[in-house]
């Protein structure tokens, strides 16, 4: 059923119906957190989440962070708590302490991530509804692409995925930034502006500002809605590729004393991009480490271009060349 109506914005209609395509995967009588920072995205998935939630016999509460990184960042996460509860929902604000590790936007992230999913335990959540929008997609897809991080990054963020036990619906990746906007003015909702949002010092908002206008004016309309289909495609070359690992490593792979050993024979007979992600995948489920693109390439010589060369330290591990397997053990 069409979920436009007559007088009802097409706007608000859209992310309606994208909220209520995720919820038809939640059993009714639950409980789902909704991200609500207080801006455009978030705000329109909170309304569309209030009027599709109850359809499915879903309670829905808005978390707001506080991330205290800026002035006044305690007003804005009560306007966001106030607004939500104008809406009918129940709010909560979880005020997070922010690290310096790995930067200012992946410190933030993380305390968000982590807050998010201790309120969604708390309570008893079937899943945490974030407002990604098809515009963020674009915008990690060419952040990943600028770095050089693989296919893995650019596969971008996943309409579900898993977030440490509890699961993380992202309804709008379908909807475009314009049309949250679009629906929270046809709403009367008044969004909060962020103004880290637009901090040339942060890679996403020069991708946001300068990098994709300049795409979208040299080579036309359209450029996001590609790059999400490239991150779309990417998901499903890698689930099929998962497949292939699991299946492929119950035979290659055995445990060895300290550690794990790999058939060299096997292994070199794989193509490069199994054989790649094959090593990957043992360093990062044996040793919890990743693996540079240059430190794969010299584990898999000594399955392809083996002429006597000595161990190979890596992060957490060593690989060697023993007889007609490449061990990985840990390092002392």
């Amino acid at each position: 059923m069409d979920a436009r109506r007559p007088g009802l914005d097409p706007a608000v209609a859209e992310v309606r119906r994208a909220v209520r395509q995720a919820l038809a995967a939640l059993e009714p009588g639950g409980t789902v957190v909704v991200a609500l920072s207080g801006g455009a995205d978030s705000l329109a998935l909170a309304a569309a989440t209030a009027f599709e939630a109850p359809k499915r016999g879903l309670r829905t509460v808005t978390v707001t962070i506080d991330h205290g990184l800026q002035d006044g960042s305690g007003d804005a996460a009560a306007a966001a708590a106030a607004a939500a509860e104008a809406l009918g929902l129940e709010a909560r604000i979880v005020r997070v302490e922010v690290g310096a590790a790995g930067g200012p936007e992946a410190a933030a992230r993380e305390a968000r991530y982590d807050a998010l999913r201790d309120a969604a335990i708390a309570e008893d959540a079937a899943a945490i509804l974030t407002a990604h929008t098809l515009d963020d997609q674009a915008e990690t897809v060419l952040l990943g692409l600028a770095r050089g991080s693989g296919a893995t990054s650019l596969q971008g963020m996943a309409e579900a995925s898993g977030l440490s036990g509890v699961l993380l619906l992202r309804p709008l990746l379908g909807v475009r930034r314009a049309t949250t906007r679009a629906a929270c003015a046809a709403e009367g909702l008044e969004p909060w502006e962020d103004p880290h949002n637009r901090d040339p010092r942060f890679a996403r908002v020069r991708v946001r500002e300068k990098v994709l206008p300049v795409l979208e004016g040299e080579l036309g309309p359209g450029i996001a809605e590609a790059l999400a289909r490239t991150a779309a495609q990417l998901r499903e070359d890698a689930a099929a590729f998962d497949e292939m690992i699991d299946e492929t490593i119950e035979d290659i792979v055995e445990h060895a004393e300290a550690g794990i050993s790999v058939s060299a024979a096997a292994l070199a007979a794989n193509p490069a991009a199994l054989r790649h992600r094959i090593i990957r995948l043992v360093v990062a489920s044996e040793f919890h480490q990743s693996l540079t693109r240059a430190q794969t390439l010299e584990v898999a010589r000594l399955a392809t271009d083996w002429s006597g060369q000595g161990p190979i330290d890596l992060p957490g591990c060593r690989a060697r060349r023993a007889g007609g397997r490449i061990e990985f053990t840990a390092r002392r």
